[in-house]
């Protein structure tokens, strides 16, 4: 009888270890169109249909192709912001840790959202129906917003009618008001701040910016 226990409880306990290798060998299998949030989902090529995870439990997705955010309750926070957009020259990324980039989204391709709020990497084209206020994102390509574009680094091109806003800046910001503390390339708005100067208009550095 006892033998007959603990064969049983092997033949289950072998089970759970097989049934969990599975589940790690789908998440890991690239899926053609996924949704998000889900932890069993890591890899897609085609497209994953997003809405917003929690940063607790949030589980890092690579996309090869289009990402498709839904966030219908952040694009009620732009509009707040536009309240603080005359103090838009103390915005700072001081109070946030930086964020490992294995920990983030990463698409390479197309990222299309009515808002992005998630960790991500973007390499390619960002564009949103309002805005891009994740400050843990990075976008190495393109990224439109008719509101805010606010990245915590980007290479590249940013446009958005009311603010561009980074810490770490490559290539080009065209907006209402522009700000990049390690900033190089040009600025194009009304008024723009980087590590050098501030003017309005247009603002450029091609140099190491100070800190």
């Amino acid at each position: 009888m006892k033998t007959r226990i603990l064969l049983i409880t092997v033949f289950f306990v072998n089970s759970l270890v097989y049934a969990s290798d599975t589940i790690k060998a789908d998440s890991l299998k690239p899926k053609i169109i996924a949704a998000s949030p889900s932890k069993n989902t890591s890899n897609v090529n085609g497209i994953l249909f997003k809405y917003f995870d929690e940063e607790e439990g949030f589980t890092p997705k690579k996309v090869n192709g289009l990402g498709m955010g839904f966030n219908l309750v952040g694009i009620f926070i732009p509009p707040l912001l536009l309240f603080n957009l005359p103090g838009a020259d103390h915005w700072s990324f001081n109070s946030y840790e930086i964020m490992p980039r294995e920990r983030m989204n990463k698409i390479n391709g197309v990222q299309l959202s009515l808002i992005n709020m998630e960790p991500t990497v973007t390499n390619g084209l960002e564009v949103n129906i309002s805005s891009n206020i994740g400050v843990y994102t990075v976008t190495n390509g393109v990224s439109v917003s008719p509101l805010f574009n606010i990245h915590d680094e980007i290479k590249g091109v940013s446009v958005a009618s009311l603010a561009n806003v980074g810490q770490k800046c490559r290539g080009v910001q065209i907006g209402l008001y522009n700000k990049c503390n390690d900033f190089r390339g040009i600025q194009i708005g009304a008024w723009n701040e980087n590590g050098k100067r501030k003017l309005p208009l247009i603002n450029w550095n091609f140099k190491g910016s100070k800190q």
